[in-house]
C-alpha cells in the first residue's frame, strides 16, 4: 500500500463483507427503510408547512429536524446500497473527505437542534405568556442558523485535521467513511487524533446534552408546581415526543463515540452506525406523529382532503 495519504487516490470500503451471503436481503431491507424514512420525513415537513395551525416555533424546528434527517440519511445510505450490490467498493479520497464532512455537519447540527428544541419547550412551559415574544421568527431562524454554523465548524475542523495526517492503509472496515475506522488507518501514534475525536464528541454531544438536561430540570420543576393534574399532563405531553427523540439519538450517539477504545469492535460499530443513520431518522417522524395530537389532527385533515379528491 502507499505509505501515506498524499499518494492515495481512493480508499476501499469493506461494508458488510463478513455476511456477503446476506447482501440481497440487507439491500431489500435497507432500501425499503430508506424509502420509508424519506417519505415519513417529507410527509411531516409538507403537513407542517401546509397547515397554518402548525406554524409555531415547535413545528418550525420539527421541520428542520426532518430536513436534517433526510440529508443525514442520504449522505450514507446510497453508498451502502452500492456496497451491498457490488461488494467491496472504492471511494475517492475527496469523496471520503466530503462524506465525513457532511456526516459530521448534519449529525452535529442535529445535536444542537435537539438542544434548541428543548430550549423552546422550556420557554413554552416556564414562560407561556411570553412564548411568542421570546421565540419570535428572528430568534428561531437565528437559532437554526447557529446549529448549522456549529455543524460546519466541527465538520471542517475534524475533516481537515484527519485528512492532513498520513495513512498506512487503504481498506476501511466499515460501510462509509466513519471516524473510528479511519483513525485505525493512521500511521504511528494515533493518540492526538483520538483526543481530538473525544474533544469533538464532548463539544458536539455532551454540551448540547447538558443544555437539554438543564432545560428539562427547569421544565419538570415548573410542571410539579402546577396546581392541577390536567395542567401537568398537558404540559408534559408537549415535551414527551422530544424526550423520546433525544433519548434515541443521544443513546446511540454516546454509545458510539463516548465508549473506551478497548471496547471497540468493527461489527458493533457497524450495528450502532446503522441504528443512528437509518433507524433513528425513521423513528423521529413516527414518534412525533403518534404522540402529538396536533400533528395527528393535521394528518387526519390531509387524509380527508385526499379522500375527498379521489371520490
Amino acid at each position: 500500500f502507499p505509505a501515506n495519504f498524499s499518494e492515495v487516490s481512493e480508499f476501499r470500503l469493506l461494508g458488510f463483507s463478513e455476511v456477503s451471503h446476506l447482501h440481497p436481503l440487507l439491500f431489500v431491507v435497507l432500501f425499503s427503510l430508506y424509502i420509508l424514512t424519506l417519505m415519513a420525513n417529507i410527509m411531516i415537513a409538507v403537513i407542517i408547512n401546509s397547515d397554518n395551525t402548525l406554524h409555531i416555533p415547535m413545528y418550525f424546528f420539527l421541520t428542520q429536524l426532518s430536513c436534517l434527517d433526510i440529508c443525514y440519511l442520504s449522505v450514507i445510505v446510497p453508498k451502502v446500497l452500492e456496497n451491498l450490490m457490488g461488494g467491496t467498493i472504492g471511494i475517492s479520497k475527496t469523496g471520503c473527505a466530503m462524506q465525513m464532512f457532511f456526516f459530521l455537519f448534519f449529525g452535529v447540527a442535529e445535536c444542537f437542534l435537539l438542544a434548541v428544541m428543548s430550549c423552546d419547550r422550556y420557554v413554552a412551559v416556564c414562560y407561556p405568556l411570553h412564548y411568542t415574544i421570546i421565540m419570535n421568527t428572528r430568534v428561531c431562524k437565528s437559532l437554526v442558523a447557529g446549529t448549522y454554523i456549529c455543524g460546519t465548524a466541527v465538520g471542517l475542523v475534524h475533516t481537515i485535521i484527519t485528512f492532513s495526517l498520513p495513512f498506512c492503509g487503504l481498506v476501511i472496515n466499515h460501510f462509509f467513511c466513519e471516524i473510528q475506522p479511519l483513525l485505525e488507518l493512521l500511521c504511528g501514534n494515533t493518540s492526538p487524533s483520538e483526543t481530538q475525536v473525544i474533544a469533538v464528541a464532548v463539544f458536539a454531544i455532551v454540551s448540547p446534552f447538558l443544555m437539554i438536561i438543564y432545560s428539562y430540570i427547569r421544565i419538570i420543576s415548573t410542571i410539579l408546581k402546577m396546581s392541577s393534574v390536567e395542567s401537568q399532563q398537558k404540559a408534559f405531553s408537549t415535551c414527551s415526543s422530544h424526550l423520546l427523540v433525544v433519548t434515541l439519538f443521544y443513546g446511540t450517539a454516546s454509545s458510539m463515540y463516548l465508549r473506551p477504545k478497548s471496547s471497540y469492535s468493527a461489527s458493533v460499530d457497524k450495528l450502532l452506525s446503522l441504528s443512528y443513520t437509518v433507524v433513528t431518522p425513521l423513528l423521529n417522524p413516527i414518534i412525533y406523529s403518534l404522540r402529538n395530537e396536533e400533528v395527528k389532527g393535521a394528518l387526519r385533515k390531509r387524509w380527508r382532503k385526499i379522500n375527498f379528491m379521489w371520490k
